[in-house]
């Protein structure tokens, strides 16, 4: 059966070129368009990460490039991985390369000679029609480079020679190094959102911990990958607490997060030093969330950052004086007024539900609660409470945490 390889990032992933940044689902894609596009087409669909192998650039993803009958290539995100092998199946192959890409993919200069079909992604989801098009447009190209072979490859469009040099004869390539892991990535990311779904203590972290560090030793140069290690690990508290946040930031080390411009690494090591001093009572530690948190913020302008920017901020407040207080809680209250509009706008749209429901909820009441609505903060919190399922009821106790630290902390 003829196959198609697809080169993509998978799982979520920062969207850095954009202002403010977003995080595109990018399985939606594959799962939604790609995949039944090419199984419409009639060829076997595989994905990168699900290859059972042990490194990021090895033997089978090369085998890959060669040898699939057709490869996609989605760029969204900029992926580096992904725009290197293009780069390579460019080189091996003349022809049937698709190069598609999220509608707000900035083009590099080296790629504006390649034709790029362009689709409309909304972050967690992609909407129907959408979805419908770019499938039915998909799989209408897969049949028409099959049946023509048309030239695809810039490269063997300005190097005509090198077509057929090699008289159909591939040299052997080296053996591959043993796989470190029996699953392949996809299975491993399946894993590991499964366990996050089943945490209701400190010491399930460990179980989600032990499956991030598998899922790193296939590619330990992913972002995300490293995320979930760093939020496992703290959130772990073993062997205690302040062992877990110091591992966790040598882990988040790694991404630079002092400087780095990624909303989510920077919101990490808020959180790390928000722990931190409420452990150690450090000062340094809390200017030092206080800063990561509202970097974090303004980087992404999202509700998660900024609900937690506005709290650090009057705790620094609260162990503060004079016109240093008062700008800290006059600033709270100015970024909480922000964040509930952030709320609103997420709240409207219908492909948020479950636990991003709930959070976006909690942060709204949080907000309102923070800017001195008390009344409509609580019955807003009831109807949450009232919507939350039992298995669900740690979160409620999160939220109910969270508010009660900062009534303690609001004059």
């Amino acid at each position: 059966m003829a196959t198609c390889f697809v080169v993509m990032g998978f799982g979520e992933k920062t969207d850095y070129q954009s202002t403010p940044q977003r995080v595109l689902n990018l399985n939606r894609t594959y799962e939604d368009i790609i995949e039944p596009a090419v199984v419409d087409a009639g060829l076997q669909c595989i994905r990168a990460d699900k290859i059972i192998h042990s490194t990021v650039i090895d033997k089978p993803m090369y085998e890959q490039l060669l040898d699939a009958d057709v490869v996609i290539a989605d760029l969204s995100t900029s992926n580096a991985n992904a725009i290197y092998e293009l780069g390579v199946r460019h080189a091996l192959r003349p022809h049937c390369t698709i190069v598609i890409a999220e509608d707000r993919f900035s083009f590099p200069f080296d790629l504006n000679h390649v034709s790029i079909a362009k689709y409309e992604h909304l972050g967690k989801e992609i909407g129907y029609r959408e979805v419908m098009r770019m499938r039915a447009e998909l799989t209408k190209k897969i049949r028409a480079l099959r049946e023509r072979s048309e030239v695809d490859s810039p490269v063997h469009l300005f190097l005509p020679q090198l077509r057929g040099n090699h008289n159909g004869a591939v040299p052997e390539p080296a053996a591959a190094a043993a796989p470190s892991d029996d699953k392949s990535l996809a299975d491993l990311l399946e894993s590991l959102n499964e366990a996050k779904r089943a945490v209701k203590e400190p010491s399930d972290w460990l179980v989600v911990a032990a499956l991030a560090r598998r899922l790193r030793n296939l590619q330990p140069n992913d972002h995300f990958i490293t995320q979930q290690l760093t939020l496992a690990t703290y959130k772990s508290k073993h062997p205690d607490p302040l062992t877990a946040l110091r591992h966790a930031a040598e882990i988040l080390q790694t991404l630079k997060p002092d400087t780095c411009s990624d909303a989510e690494t920077v919101g990490l090591w808020g959180a790390i030093h928000k722990r931190l001093w409420e452990v150690g009572r450090d000062s340094s530690d809390l200017d030092k969330a206080v800063r990561s948190y509202g970097r974090g913020y303004y980087i992404r302008d999202d509700h998660y950052n900024g609900i937690n920017y506005a709290f650090l901020l009057n705790v620094r407040a609260a162990v503060s004086q004079g016109d240093d207080a008062t700008a800290d809680r006059v600033f709270a209250r100015r970024v909480r007024a922000e964040v509930l509009s952030l709320c609103e706008a997420a709240l409207a749209e219908a492909t948020l539900t479950g636990d991003d429901r709930f959070w976006v909820t909690a942060t709204k009441v949080e907000a309102l609660f923070g800017m001195g609505r008390a009344d409509d903060a609580e019955a807003l919190r009831q109807r949450l409470i009232a919507d939350t399922p039992p298995d669900r009821a740690w979160m409620v106790e999160s939220m109910t945490t969270q508010l009660n630290t900062l009534a303690s902390l609001t004059p």
